[in-house]
This record gives C-alpha cells, structure tokens and sequence, in this order.
C-alpha cells in the first residue's frame, strides 16, 4: 500500500472525510467528548489550582474517570492504572507527574523523558502500568492539538501500509514517540485538503489502515 491507497481505504469507509456523519460517531466524537470533559476538569488554571489544594487524589480519580469512558485502553491497562493511583503516593507522584507532561518547563521531549519515569515508578500490583497505550493516552486527550494515541500493533502496521519508516520500540523512549509525532505530522499535512482539525483525526486515520476493525 502506499499513502494514496491509505486515503483511499478512508475515503471508502467515510466518503465525506473528517466531516462524514459516520465518522464523527464511530471515530471522532467521543473522542473529543473525552477532551471536553478534560479541558472542563482539568484545564491548565484548574488543575494546578487542585495541586495547590492538595488534591492529587481528585486529579488523578478525574484523569482515571475521563480515560474511562473511552475505549483506548485495554481493560487490564485501565485496573493497572487504577491500581497504580489508589494510594496516596501514587497519586501524588501521578498527578505531580502529569501535570509536569503537560504543562511544566522544558522541551516536549523534556517533559516527555520525565512522564517515561513517573509512570514506570508507578505502584505495580500485577500489570505492568508503562505501556504505550498509558503513556500517551493522557497527552492525547488533554493536548490532542499536539499529542498522539500509540497503540504499537495498529500503529504500525499503519505506518507499513502508509510506507512510512516509524522507528519503534516496545521500551518507552523519546526516539519512538518523537518519530510517531513526525509521522502524525506527514499525514496531517498529506491530508491537508480534508482539513483535519487534530491530532484526534490524524489518529483515527491511522486506525482505520492499522485496525482489524477496518480490514
């Protein structure tokens, strides 16, 4: 496949691009459901506010309660990470953590180095909590303007059928992501007569070539 054949799988499935009416309900819209739902709870003045209070137990019950009610976790991902926040230490060092990815000082690549080590510190009962899908689930739904969704299977086996060279590995490293924001970055602008709005759309795009869901 190629990049023309890859529009062309999605122009099948949804005629009217981005704007299609069953595009919006399979792929878009509770995605930016939950994006509402985070700037509203959770937007950079509030949150910091609720750090300020002490609140780490409600910041990271909030995070945990909006991921919730989309499907871009696995089920054993979503108990390792309320597993992970039930104490007081571990929310703490999750929404101390969080915050820091997403609003704190330095570089992208900075803040995104300092994420890998709060989460792989995270309590652990039984499921390791540092996969992919959770460190890059909460960037996605508070900053979907820059961050992308990896879930490794689909992503890659879109890259292959885009002909893209997605540098990927399963050990969480800036290298990987850094490489998923530029590959997000050359299908925006690929697709940039579609007009898509986010990272959101970009994402779906590549679950449409990436999913058995879409075969």
């Amino acid at each position: 496949m190629s990049a023309v054949s890859c529009r062309r799988k999605f122009l099948g499935f949804f005629p009217k691009g981005f704007r299609d009416r069953t595009y919006l309900a399979w792929e878009r819209d509770y995605k930016e459901a939950a994006h509402d739902a985070w700037r509203e709870a959770l937007g950079p003045e509030a949150f910091a506010g609720l750090l300020d209070a002490g609140r780490h137990a409600e910041v990271a019950a909030t995070a945990v309660r909006i991921e919730s009610r989309t499907n871009l976790l696995f089920s054993f991902e979503k108990m390792a990470l309320r597993d992970a926040v039930a104490t007081d230490k571990g929310a703490r060092v999750f929404a101390d953590g969080l915050y820091d990815w997403l609003h704190g000082p330095g570089t992208e690549q900075e803040r995104f180095e300092r994420w890998v080590d709060v989460v792989a510190d995270l309590p652990r009962r039984q499921t390791r909590v540092a996969t992919w899908p959770v460190l890059t689930v909460f960037g996605f739904l508070a900053r979907p303007d820059v961050h992308v969704f990896l879930k490794p299977m689909v992503t890659r086996r879109a890259a292959a059928a885009y002909g893209y060279d997605f540098h990927y590995s399963s050990r969480p490293s800036w290298e990987t992501y850094g490489s998923l924001l530029a590959f997000a970055g050359t299908v925006r602008r690929d697709l940039a007569d579609l007009k898509p709005r986010d990272q959101i759309d970009v994402q779906s795009f590549l679950w449409v070539q990436g999913s058995s869901e879409y075969d």
